[in-house]
């Protein structure tokens, strides 16, 4: 039994690349860019008007003249024209490109018009006030974003606006998550007083999902032939295999010894840690991955969050970024576990994000994962956890 630092170590060296693919823009989000965004020209293109109003020389203004002859109308998109005195102006919208015989904008609160005169009814301008000027965001040729960052809806404005219909992005590996065990029935099914429905599996998937992988969901039953010969298949098929269940010492657990036989090299079986202690991870000779969490749902459900997640980030050549919170009372733990505590979170008034435990009843009380937040991770190294105490977390829902 090893410490979590060591099967996180362990881990994270075991990651590769699964190369990139090409997807539409509109559903690129949450996918991991896999290219260089460059500007396609500069940013903004023009000087663009940011205020509905009237153009004008400042000059004029400067010399004392408060009183304009409105030249034209100009509309964002409209070619700009020229005013062919610095006393005339123009009126001028949101958006259009600012003509070069004019250099400032005054708004239209500020301006009185009648008669085809547009009178200034403030004392102060700046000279270029209003102006978006061009090229002050970026220029032509710089990089906007770079591979490893996450699409966010903010990238996409982005892609867009340097006219990109499709975005190059990670790859993500073909899983197949696998539940094992007599006991299970179908989500559809009506278990009897002896059985429970498969959960696991499609909680799995659906984090996965959120990485835009499309797992395919499998159920073994406890006889090791059936369970020898369909995860050899499943190890062919697929890049990585996630297991609930089957990992423990078990009569019936047969799985260790399966995996062994099909030639997975076993990295580590067992985690000083709560919930997920019986956790097994391997690796075989083409780099197929397993791994295999225990059957108890929080304890797959923790696993998910803290070891693959990570490791998938990592494949995916992003950064995982770690989160603190604050503990917000005493907390007491006595086994020599690395413990996975419940909390809801939520932010105080000195901006700190702090953490309630909400222990629930155990690492089958799946329901109280609906109440809580994220998993707060107590080292080892302790048994008592003071109020104010600041602790790494992996939370599973939104912040």
């Amino acid at each position: 039994m090893i410490k979590v630092s060591e099967a996180e170590e362990i881990i994270q060296n075991t990651t590769k690349a699964f190369g990139t693919t090409t997807v539409r823009l509109q559903d690129a989000c949450g996918y991991i860019l896999a290219e260089n965004i460059v500007a396609d020209r500069d940013l903004p293109p023009y000087n663009r008007v940011t205020m509905d109003g009237i153009a004008i020389q400042h000059e004029a203004f400067a010399n004392g003249n408060k009183t304009f002859t409105i030249a034209g109308t100009q509309a964002a998109g409209d070619s700009p024209f020229s005013i062919t005195s610095i006393t005339e102006c123009i009126e001028i919208m949101t958006g259009a490109a600012l003509p070069e015989s004019c250099d400032t904008v005054i708004r239209y609160e500020d301006v009185t018009i009648k008669d085809g005169q547009a009178t200034i009814n403030i004392d102060h301008i700046r000279k270029g006030q209003n102006v978006h000027y061009k090229a002050s965001d970026k220029q032509q040729g710089v990089i906007l974003a770079e591979p490893g960052n996450v699409i966010t809806p903010a990238m996409i404005n982005t892609v867009a606006s340097v006219g990109k219909t499709e975005i190059k992005v990670q790859q993500a590996p073909k899983v197949a998550i696998i539940s094992t065990g007599d006991e299970l029935v179908d989500i559809h099914e009506t278990p009897s007083s002896s059985e429970i429905r498969r959960s696991n599996s499609y909680t799995i998937a659906a984090i996965l999902k959120q990485w835009h992988i499309d797992a395919d969901l499998l159920h073994i039953t406890d006889n090791k032939d059936s369970l020898k010969s369909k995860l050899q298949k499943c190890i062919d098929d697929y890049d990585v295999l996630i297991l609930s269940g089957g990992v423990s010492m078990g009569k019936y657990d047969y799985l260790p010894q399966v995996l062994k036989e099909l030639n997975v090299t076993q990295h580590f079986h067992k985690i000083k840690q709560r919930p997920g202690k019986p956790f097994w991870f391997g690796t075989n000779a083409d780099e197929k991955y397993v791994f295999a969490f225990p059957g108890n749902a929080v304890s797959a459900f923790m696993c998910t969050y803290r070891y693959f997640i990570p490791w998938l980030k990592k494949c995916l050549a992003t950064q995982d970024k770690p989160l603190y919170a604050v503990l917000s009372s005493d907390y007491t733990f006595q086994p020599e576990l690395q413990y996975f505590l419940q909390v809801s979170l939520k932010s105080d008034g000195n901006g700190q994000l702090v953490a309630t435990p909400q222990e629930g009843n155990g690492s089958g009380d799946f329901i109280n994962l609906i109440y809580t937040d994220a998993f707060i991770e107590l080292p080892m190294e302790q048994t008592t956890f003071n109020k104010g105490g600041v602790y790494r977390i992996w939370p599973y829902k939104p912040l």
